[in-house]
């Protein structure tokens, strides 16, 4: 058997391990790559080279001309497991080069190579030109980060017991923004043992975070993972954006989206990850085209690689400070914890709501601890065969008790009010009545929590608000969804005006509008709007937010059109 024909039969046998392996590694035709010809310059590399390597920051697409190159995943506890061999009429990518983020994979040249090297903003150039070929390399690009979170092998390693505090936040973090990693229990499994030796964690430490480098973290924050891993981008150089979205949920995205289509320069922020609350509903199944329902997550991860091929710069998580509206250059300056400042000549306030606290005695101390503020498959899998209890009575909470219902026990849905039918959909309620394991409890309310020695949630206490009668339960996992406050406080001393209950006032509503022609999306400050949860009036459902960020974009255009017209 020829070496050409044994590393097409270990090809097919590396196939067999992936989902939909003919969409994920299909092979390019001649006059395909012809019509990539011109987005890309040729390299060659000698055998053993690398071509991109795992941590480092990736250079673009390649498609193979001539040999092979071996795709590895590597992590920093020295696994390494190999993925597949490309060869001619291959292409190899994923979902990081669209940014020139760092590699999640090593590939390395088996003789000598020929390469067709697409930088990122070629890639995205390729991929609105070509809409056909764009179509089936982004369906590639997708499908190989599902393929590596899946694997379970590249990416940081989280080590920790699996109730770990810190193991949980770091891994809802990781999971919200598509990242691939994979857990490490010192307790079942032995591959962490000598470093777990070395470095001697105290509880505090927990979890230890190995990245692909072999860097060790002692219970990072998600900045600092984040950091590590090459996740965080900033704002480059003096560049001026001609739009700063602030907020990664379905508004935002939505801007960010139309916007970088129609060849704007975009730049979108956010403090913990995309998707907003949206993005941790288990499922959603109002929205327009889904029949069957989709999790936010998956939703709202397919607007932010969207936003991505469209040239738009996500940088996640970094939190914004200030606003400071006086222009002094002709833009806005976006200020921005432990970065430089961020310009841009026109502002989306697209923040969302942070999510209320119930006045309830040391609950932060239970916060990440068995309080919990969304429910994803992260959470249940730590509430799985037992009783757990869930505070609210929207569509959020009744999405939430559905989903932990199959994973828990018995679902305890205490709600303070008389009923579901003013705040919820009716579709959730009939798929409340019809679960067996959910309980309802209305007219009742939380008074007392309580914890062990290491301040883990392990009793609650409630009330009802008809008579003196209060009972308790042995739950260690409490849902909270009782709606959320504006998360407007970075806009002090801007000059955008609020509503009583802390939202953005747009439009004619704004006393500095009042009898003038404004865009319904435009605040009181000329240049900055505000669209989705934060702005004052708007319904509070994922499809009205995607419109008003889609809507948004014509204000923009006429905007940024006059402020660039000469002075008469």
């Amino acid at each position: 058997m020829g070496q050409d024909e044994t590393q097409r039969t270990d090809r097919e046998a590396q196939l067999v391990r992936f989902t939909r392996p003919e969409q994920t590694f299909p092979a390019l035709t001649p006059a395909e790559i012809e019509r990539i010809r011109h987005f890309g310059e040729i390299r060659t590399y000698v055998d053993g080279e690398l071509l991109f390597e795992t941590g480092k920051p990736g250079p673009g697409m390649f498609v193979v001309l001539k040999g092979h190159v071996a795709i590895s995943q590597r992590d920093g506890l020295g696994h390494v497991i190999p993925v597949i061999d490309q060869g001619p009429g291959q292409f190899l990518a994923e979902l990081s080069q669209l940014s020139g983020q760092p590699a999640l994979v090593d590939g390395r040249a088996e003789g000598e190579v020929e390469t067709l090297l697409l930088p990122p903003d070629r890639l995205r150039a390729l991929l609105v030109a070509e809409a056909d070929l764009g179509e089936r390399i982004m369906r590639a690009l997708i499908l190989r980060r599902v393929n590596l979170i899946q694997g379970g092998v590249g990416g940081p390693v989280l080590i920790g017991p699996s109730n770990s505090v810190g193991l949980v936040r770091l891994q809802g973090f990781l999971t919200r923004n598509g990242q691939p990693h994979h857990l490490l229990d010192p307790d079942r499994e032995r591959g962490g043992a000598e470093l777990i030796a070395r470095y001697s964690p105290k509880p505090e430490d927990w979890p230890l975070v190995v990245t692909a480098d072999g860097a060790v973290l002692r219970n990072p924050n998600e900045t600092e993972l984040a950091r590590a891993i090459g996740m965080i981008g900033g704002a480059k150089g003096d560049r001026i954006y001609d739009v700063a979205v602030v907020g990664c949920g379905p508004a935002g995205l939505a801007t960010a989206v139309y916007a970088a289509s129609e060849g704007l320069s975009v730049a979108v922020l956010d403090t913990r990850a995309f998707g907003g609350q949206a993005g941790a509903s288990a499922r959603i199944e109002n929205y327009l085209g889904f029949p069957t329902g989709i999790s936010g997550q998956a939703l709202t991860a397919r607007a932010f690689t969207q936003a991505q091929k469209f040239g738009a710069d996500i940088m996640i998580p970094v939190t914004v400070k200030s606003l400071d509206c006086t222009r002094k250059d002709g833009a806005f300056s976006v200020a921005l914890e432990g970065s430089d400042p961020l310009r841009s000549r026109s502002v989306v306030v697209a923040s969302g709501a942070r999510y209320r606290r119930p006045d309830i005695a040391n609950l932060d101390t239970f916060e990440g601890r068995g309080v919990w503020y969304w429910a994803s498959p992260v959470e249940a899998r730590l509430c799985a065969g037992e009783e757990v209890a869930l505070v609210g009575a929207g569509n959020s909470a009744g999405q939430a008790a559905v989903f932990l219902s199959g994973h828990a026990k018995r679902v305890l849905m205490i709600i303070r009010g008389g009923g579901l039918g003013a705040s919820m959909s009716r579709y959730l309620i009939e798929r409340i009545e019809a679960t067996p394991n959910i309980e309802l409890m209305f007219n009742t309310e939380i008074t007392a929590l309580e914890g062990d020695e290491a301040s883990l949630l392990r009793r609650i206490r409630w009330k009802s608000r008809l008579s003196d009668d209060e009972d308790s339960a042995d739950i260690r996992n409490l849902f909270l969804f009782v709606g959320a406050d504006p998360a407007t406080s970075w806009l002090d001393g801007c000059g955008v005006t609020l509503d009583r209950g802390g939202f953005v006032v747009t439009g004619a509503q704004s006393e500095q509008n009042q009898g003038k022609l404004v865009a319904p999306l435009e605040t009181s400050v000329p240049g900055v709007y505000a669209v989705g949860d934060v702005r004052s009036g708007s319904v509070k459902r994922v499809g009205g937010a995607i419109g008003e960020g889609a809507q948004v974009v014509a204000s923009l255009h006429g905007y940024l059109g006059d402020a660039a017209k000469p002075a008469l």
